[in-house]
């Protein structure tokens, strides 16, 4: 039986592994989300010709190319204001805790940070009473009074939260 293959297959990934990086997480509510409003590339390009029928002589041809590529879809300004405003929505639920968090202040990695959610207040909406349950089980158990002869894979009657 012929190993090289075999071993040629196993240096192969092993090399291999040496160019692979590993996939690392990333935040998404940050970045732009693909945003691009159009490129611009500068190419040069060379042709060497080994025979040409008129003088019988070897003939060269170099380029230079500019291109511009537009992409469709929203203009630029808008997409631009739509990941501005994501930034934001997302700074203003977090300034919260950035600004309860005083040591972030003194912290050089977080000065950015800081700067960007300082004068930031928030602003808490709880208006939910404390013995109230979930608004799931509340419509629930008016649908199980409502219709009391379904029977909902022999579920129960969900009472208020016991202390």
């Amino acid at each position: 039986m012929n190993y090289y293959f075999t071993g040629l297959l196993i240096i192969l990934i092993c090399l291999l592994a040496l160019f692979v990086e590993p996939a690392y997480p990333r935040n998404e509510y940050l970045n732009e989300y693909g945003v691009r409003c159009g490129e611009f590339e500068v190419s040069t390009e060379r042709r060497d010709t080994d025979y040409n029928y008129s003088d019988s002589n070897t003939h060269e041809d170099q380029y230079l190319r500019f291109t511009y590529r537009k992409y469709l879809g929203t203009d630029c300004k808008t997409s631009k204001e739509n990941v501005a405003i994501k930034q934001q929505l997302e700074l203003m639920k977090m300034c919260g805790r950035v600004n309860n968090n005083p040591s972030l202040a003194y912290n050089d990695n977080f000065k950015l940070l800081v700067s960007k959610c300082r004068g930031v207040t928030p602003t808490r909406n709880d208006v939910r009473p404390d013995e109230s349950g979930s608004y799931w089980d509340k419509i629930k158990n008016d649908y199980k009074k409502e219709n009391p002869e379904i029977n909902l894979m022999n579920d129960k009657f969900i009472g208020p939260p016991k202390k």
